[in-house]
Order: structure tokens, then sequence, then C-alpha cells
């Protein structure tokens, strides 16, 4: 089966920055490997609670709720544990159990191969479901192809969806900046261009992480990029867990603007916008996304 990365060499590059990453991050933590819908899936779990060895030792809350919650996140397109570590350190400190999956066939430490889910939610849907049939109940939170992920879930592990900047509702809006921005990142990628389509993605002002900059840069260099998600099915079953929705004010891909009222048309729920932030809502304000479980 084809690979999504362009030659072995690239793999095990991508490979090693995600394992320094993992390597030098502070927050106590356990790595496994599990046979998810049929394809290997790396899995980090950070936190107090089953399955993490040892509390962190910076799980101090920073919650106004006392309650602790096992958090299952998702990430996004080119995204995964190793690029998500403020996210989760914000998650362990406000005192949750922290699950992050790397995604097959997106770059990380999952499975490469390109295929395996023909390009169908429904696919993602299962593997997420094997995945919270290792973790137990939880909280799922999925951002942008993430969040379709989850959408397209029908664990009953699954026992509420936080869906932050989330793909599955609407399709994508593509800006003629937005197209060149990305068309420059692929087609020629160095850290400059790396940095324009990251501040293309977050709200005005807000410089990129160093490491995200270095992380895009090797993404374009040594993997292919996958398609936007399609629109997930909403049924009685999607419906019935609770849901909470929340979009940056500033996202490029998906304006408030257009995703409110899919959102309410599919879910009967309102969409929450939090001001100061794009469509890496989840990397600009790790904060504001933990207080929100």
């Amino acid at each position: 089966m084809e690979s999504i990365y362009r030659s072995t060499a690239g793999q095990q590059e991508i490979g090693r920055w995600c394992l320094e990453r993992l390597d030098s991050w502070a927050v106590p933590h356990e790595r496994t490997t599990l046979a998810a819908g049929g394809a290997r899936t790396h899995v980090v779990t950070a936190g107090p609670g089953p399955g993490t060895g040892t509390s962190a030792s910076t799980s101090t809350s920073t919650s106004t709720s006392t309650s602790t919650s096992t958090v299952v996140f998702v990430p996004g397109t080119n995204f995964n544990a190793a690029a998500s570590l403020p996210l989760a350190t914000a998650l362990v400190r406000a005192g949750h159990r922290v699950v992050v999956a790397d995604v097959p066939g997106q770059p990380g430490l999952s499975s490469g191969a390109r295929g395996l889910s023909g390009g169908r939610l429904a696919w993602y849907g299962a593997w997420l479901d094997d995945v919270l049939e290792a973790t137990g109940p939880a909280v799922v939170m999925g951002h942008s192809f993430g969040a379709a992920i989850t959408l397209s879930c029908r664990s009953p592990h699954a026992e509420r969806r936080l869906l932050l900047s989330p793909g599955g509702f609407c399709a994508l809006r593509l800006t003629p900046g937005l197209l060149a921005a990305s068309a420059a990142w692929y087609l020629r990628p160095v850290p400059a261009r790396s940095a324009r389509l990251l501040r293309s993605m977050t709200a005005p002002g807000t410089e990129p992480r160093a490491e995200l900059v270095q992380w895009l840069t090797l993404v374009a260099r040594h993997s292919r990029s996958s398609g936007a998600p399609g629109r997930a099915a909403f049924d009685d079953r999607v419906r019935a867990v609770p849901h909470r929705v929340v979009s940056g004010a500033h996202d490029v891909f998906l304006p408030p603007r257009r995703l409110a009222p899919a959102v309410r048309a599919a879910l009967g729920a309102d969409l929450e916008v939090v001001p100061h932030a794009g469509h890496l809502l989840v990397d600009e304000a790790p904060d504001h996304v933990a207080a929100l479980v």
C-alpha cells in the first residue's frame, strides 16, 4: 500500500522529530501502540488516572471544576501528539487524564499507509471506536479533521464531544491568499513559508511557535498532505451525545458566520466563538480549551 511519506529517510526524520519532542516533554507520560481499525496507532497518555503509571508533576488544577475526566484528543490534518503538547500540557494541568492518538495516514508515529480509509470518514469513526475501546469512557475532543472524525465515532464510550474548529459540517473556505500561502509552502518548503502559512491560520498578530514552523517544514518536505474531510453523517446516535462546538473568531477555513448555521442545523447547538483565536485554536489558546472540558 502506498505510503504518505515520500521516502523511508523522510519517514524516519519525521519519526525522530516526534520522538525528540516527546522525550523532552516535562510531563510524565506513557507511549503505547495499539491496533485500531486494522492500523498501527501510536497513543500518548498522561495525567492522573488509570493507565498513566504515575501522576504528572504538572497536574496542578487551573480549572474551576474539581472533576477529573479522561480526555481523548484527536488532532487535525498534519498534526499529532508531538505537535500538540501545549494543549496536552494544559489538559494535564487542569487535572485530566489525557490520551492523544496519532491519526493513521497523517504524519506522525502511527501507520503512514495511504488508502486505509478509502477517504471515508466512516472508517476513521470506526478507528476512533477502537481507540475508545482501549481507553474507556471519555470526553472526546477533536480539532478540524479530528473533529470530523469525532463526529463519525459511534462508540458508547464517547460520553461528550468537544468539537474545535470542526470539519464535517460544511465545506472549507479557501481564499486566494490562503491558497497562495499553501501552494508556496508545499512546493518549496522552507521555514519562512511555513511561518507564513501558520500566520494565515491564526489570529492577527499571532507569531507561530518555532516548533510548529519546524514541524510544518518537515511535513511538506517528507509527506503528501491529505485532502479536506467530507461532511459527517448526522443521525440520532450522534445527536444523543452532548456536544460543545467552539471556533476562533478569525478562523480562515471555517468562519463563524459560515460554520454557526451549519452547526445549528446539524446538531441544534450554538457555536461558541473565542475572540482572539483563529483556526489553530488548540495551539493559540490551550488553557482556554482545557477549561472548556
